[in-house]
């Protein structure tokens, strides 16, 4: 199936039909409605800015917190940047190894896309981030111009970290050493120029966010606090997503609280 792209702002990898899926219905979160992450969205939209500007420009790792605004950062810089050229190709962890001739398929194509990895991280003996690797960096040929990668993850380095590997670093001249396991694990997360970190915000961060979304409520604002702190409670999370959660159980009822 070929997709017409210049009605197709984004598409999801299917590797058992062996085809990328146009999305016809995108998540509409502007850049706007994610709050209390200023900086990380001036950074990934100034980077995203000078890939569309055919200037050099970073992959991008957004690692930390669950429920934090890593992924919906991304999709909101579609719907900001889409008139201008941007195209979103999303892809599994599982079907990385593909990921090489997604990318020989769109590299001569005059978009600009982004290729979106969705909470990666790997465990021991995976091997499918060498794939990754490849398109980051490329290996004989170098990387295309108009493709980058941005990627989420929990993990600072995309793998599990053991304790017992630190055993192996060394102070050589006055310099650090890591042994061969740490130096094979972060080579992968150096590919990304970009690194973005994300934190749970703090309760008055995660109430200005309950107060965004319910920007029209004129009930007691002080009741609505506090069932979105035990609803937070609830889900031992105090984040951006846990705030949209609350709006959702109870948006456009009769009786809200």
């Amino acid at each position: 199936m070929t997709i017409d792209w210049d009605d197709t702002l984004a598409a999801i990898w299917r590797p058992r039909r062996n085809y990328l899926r146009p999305v016809r219905r995108l998540d509409s979160v502007q850049l706007e409605d994610l709050l209390g992450i200023d900086a990380q969205k001036q950074a990934l939209a100034t980077n995203t800015e000078r890939f569309l500007a055919g200037k050099p420009a970073n992959n991008a790792l957004l690692w930390g917190s669950r429920g934090t605004g890593k992924s919906s950062l991304i999709k909101a810089l579609l719907n900001d940047y889409g008139q201008q050229g941007l195209r979103i190709i999303e892809i599994d962890k599982d079907d990385l190894v593909d990921l090489p001739e997604i990318v020989d398929d769109i590299r001569e194509l005059p978009w600009r896309f982004v290729i979106f990895c969705d909470d990666l991280s790997f465990e021991e003996g995976e091997s499918s981030y060498k794939h990754l690797k490849s398109v980051l960096e490329g290996s004989i040929e170098l990387p295309p111009e108009n493709t980058l990668i941005y990627a989420t993850s929990n993990r600072r380095h995309l793998v599990p970290e053991r304790q017992s590997e630190n055993t192996a670093v060394a102070l050589v001249d006055g310099e650090l050493h890591y042994g061969d396991a740490v130096e094979e694990k972060l080579s992968l997360a150096d590919r990304f120029g970009l690194w973005l970190s994300f934190y749970p915000p703090s309760l008055q961060q995660y109430l200005k966010i309950v107060d965004h979304l319910f920007s029209g409520y004129t009930g007691d604002r002080a009741e609505l606090h506090l069932k979105a702190r035990q609803f937070a409670q609830t889900r031992a999370s105090r984040s951006g997503r846990a705030a949209r959660q609350f709006y959702q159980s109870i948006a456009d009822t009769q009786e809200p609280l």
